[in-house]
């Protein structure tokens, strides 16, 4: 394999507005952006404005995304979480401000057994973040 796994979140509609808020919350870049009606293949009713394929990043934080078909299920954020190793407490304080004001926490940001800083925090799209610091690495 060239490289790790990269997260790769489907959407039911709503990917553009998710990628605004991740854009938001991380400070990052969506890097392309396509959709449905600009792709090169016929396009089922709806489906023109949905996002096809778009990929995120900041730093080393890397993931694509893409809305559903019209009428397509997607069970969201349900068999995925993201962890995220941050570098220090201010960030993830930042990061668990921002990610709990829409969506719901899961774990308080406390200091954990195994000594980091952590919280578990369901974002308003149904994804999962882990937010990890760790003071001594």
């Amino acid at each position: 394999m060239k490289a790790q796994a990269t997260p790769y979140f489907t959407f039911t509609g709503n990917a553009r507005d998710a990628l605004e808020y991740y854009k938001e919350v991380f400070k990052g870049e969506i890097i392309t952006c396509q959709t449905y009606g600009e792709a090169d293949f016929d396009t089922p009713k709806g489906a023109d404005d949905r996002v096809m394929h778009a990929q995120f990043k900041k730093d080393a934080l890397f993931f694509m995304v893409s809305d559903s078909f019209p009428g397509q299920d997607v069970e969201l954020g349900s068999s995925i979480s993201l962890a995220l190793e941050l570098d220090s407490l201010e960030e993830i304080q930042n990061y668990y401000s921002l990610l709990k004001e829409k969506g719901t926490t899961l774990m308080e940001l406390q200091d954990t057994f195994w000594g980091a800083t952590y919280a578990k925090v369901k974002d308003p799209y149904g994804i999962t973040w882990d937010l990890n610091f760790t003071k001594d690495q």
